[in-house]
């Protein structure tokens, strides 16, 4: 085997080395941005309660708003 083939194949383990080391490293770090996303994710359903429900009202409270403010545009008095 001549120097520069023994050369060539030494960096070739070297990269593949690297390369293995970095995406292990690359995976460890997306498990633990998982992790911090599943400690901070807000708990839905009984313990929060419905958040459809005050959505609905908030709809219903902007559409009165609209009303409100197209007759004032009118110019119907309310």
């Amino acid at each position: 085997m001549s120097e520069t083939t023994l050369i060539a194949a030494s960096a070739l383990v070297g990269l593949l080395v690297i390369a293995g080391t970095l995406l292990k490293a690359w995976q460890d770090w997306l498990a633990l941005k998982n992790r911090e996303l599943d400690v901070h994710r807000v708990p839905t359903g009984i313990e929060t309660g419905s958040r459809e429900g005050a959505a609905r009202i908030e709809l219903a409270d902007l559409k009165e708003r609209v009303r409100k403010l197209e007759a004032i545009a009118n110019g119907v008095d309310l």
